[in-house]
């Protein structure tokens, strides 16, 4: 049974919520908007739910009215048999939200094994990426971007900005395998490779205080492969974070953004070291469901003899390869959010 008491509270802070935005909030305008904004949803499926359970009540009150018995058993018949869904999305808007679902993200991705080939599987998967942050009407911004020579990235490092983007992009992170026939290789072999992604949230800078003392920061002459993307200035930045060594490059636009980037991604990094020491429960309890996401953990093949994609965590298979490396990867990333959802209802014993 879904607990009316819990429904009761969640109005009742939304209309309190309500209320102080509508009266000026102050200082607390944006906690206040945020949360407001995460309600909201919430509460209309909660709505939702209720206005159909009345109509079914109506519904059923009219089959004691020879009448209307007929059209009130097409009626009830039907309310009943859309009431699950909606009963499903209730529980989903109640399960325990992580906190920096609704934020922005830090997108990093680097060759693994296979080298000249692994840098161009790199850069395909970065421009997926990019093609998917463009369908979900997001901003990609590369803070850093080092090319191989063939066209392949030995590195790539966004800010990806928009509403909801860790959540949807959170289980990307892992190893992504690709099998195909190498432009470089000449007898037509199939090989295999690897990249890693990397999803940060995005950390707030109240949240994430680093003392002046922890960094040491330097600046260079910006360079890329082939005489490609050259500054004359010095305007690239490199942080380094000494307590955790951590390095944090940028060779975008001006030292200033450089700088200000940097930091983000520094912040970003600190912010998930934290997160994963505090949540090691969480972390375990996501590795029995749809895959912890962790770094060395291989989470998808990409087959291109084949046109397949295999998401190893959910047991999902699509013969539509070339769709998703044009950015179609809504698909994936639902069945991936969805399995994560049903095994957190299955946990909670709902």
């Amino acid at each position: 049974m879904i607990p009316e008491e819990k429904l009761a509270q969640i109005r009742a802070r939304y209309e309190f919520l309500e209320a102080r935005l509508s009266a000026g909030a102050g200082a607390d305008l944006v906690p206040l908007s945020r949360e407001y904004a995460e309600l909201k949803p919430v509460v209309q499926v909660i709505e939702d739910w209720q206005a159909l359970r009345r109509e079914a009540g109506d519904a059923e009150r009219l089959l004691a009215d020879p009448e209307m018995r007929s059209l009130a058993e097409e009626e009830v018949a039907r309310l009943q048999a859309e009431l699950p869904a909606v009963e499903q999305a209730v529980r989903f808007a109640l399960l325990p939200k992580d906190a920096a679902d609704a934020r922005s993200a830090i997108l990093e991705i680097r060759p693994g094994t296979g080298g000249e080939e692994a840098a161009l599987f790199a850069a395909d998967l970065a421009r997926m990426y990019q093609r998917f942050a463009e369908r979900e009407g997001w901003r990609l911004d590369v803070v850093e971007e080092a090319a191989t020579e063939l066209g392949g990235l030995k590195e790539f490092v966004a800010e990806v900005s928009g509403s909801g983007v860790y959540a949807r992009l959170k289980f990307e992170s892992g190893v992504h395998r690709v099998q195909r026939v190498p432009t470089t290789e000449s007898g037509g072999r199939i090989h295999t490779s690897a990249a890693t992604v990397a999803v940060l949230p995005e950390a707030e800078e109240v949240e994430i205080g680093i003392p002046a003392g922890d960094l040491r920061i330097d600046t260079m002459r910006s360079s890329g492969a082939g005489g490609q993307h050259v500054n004359t200035t010095d305007s690239a930045v490199r942080i380094t974070h000494l307590p955790t060594g951590i390095v944090v490059t940028s060779s975008e636009k001006s030292q200033h953004q450089n700088r200000a980037r940097a930091m983000q991604v520094l912040r970003a990094r600190l912010y998930d070291m934290e997160r994963q020491r505090l949540d090691a429960a969480r972390a375990a309890e996501r590795r029995g469901q749809v895959g912890s996401g962790d770094r060395s953990e291989r989470i998808r093949t990409y087959n291109f003899p084949q046109g397949r994609l295999t998401d190893h965590r959910i047991g999902l298979t699509l013969y539509r390869l070339e769709q998703v490396m044009q950015g179609d990867l809504g698909e994936v990333v639902d069945a991936l959010v969805t399995a994560d959802q049903a095994a957190r209802l299955a946990a909670a014993g709902a």
